[in-house]
């Protein structure tokens, strides 16, 4: 049996790779990447401590969070595209909304 320690540590680096990516890169579709990524890593920590709990709320929950995240990829999908239709760019400095 592997010890929760171990999922946390891994949860917590997905996390920390995904908030330095949210930081660090300018690119629309990599930003989106690692918001999706940090949301696994918090789902990753909701699993290891149902199983560790023998609790199957934490399970339930992730589902529901997962079902979140695919109507967010589906959404954020469409206004990047939409974004890159009109700007021509998925740079996040070259794009500025208030500006036609």
């Amino acid at each position: 049996m592997v010890p929760i320690a171990y999922y946390l540590v891994l949860a917590a680096v997905l996390f920390s790779i995904g908030i330095g990516a949210f930081l660090i890169k300018r690119n629309v579709i990599t930003i989106f990447v690692s918001i999706e990524l940090m949301l696994n890593a918090v789902n990753l920590t909701f699993v290891a401590f149902a199983h560790r709990w023998n609790q199957i709320g934490g399970q339930i929950f992730v589902f529901f969070v997962m079902v979140v995240a695919a109507a967010e990829a589906a959404v954020g999908l469409a206004i990047i595209i939409a974004i890159f239709r009109t700007r021509q760019t998925l740079n996040v400095d070259e794009i500025d909304l208030m500006n036609s």
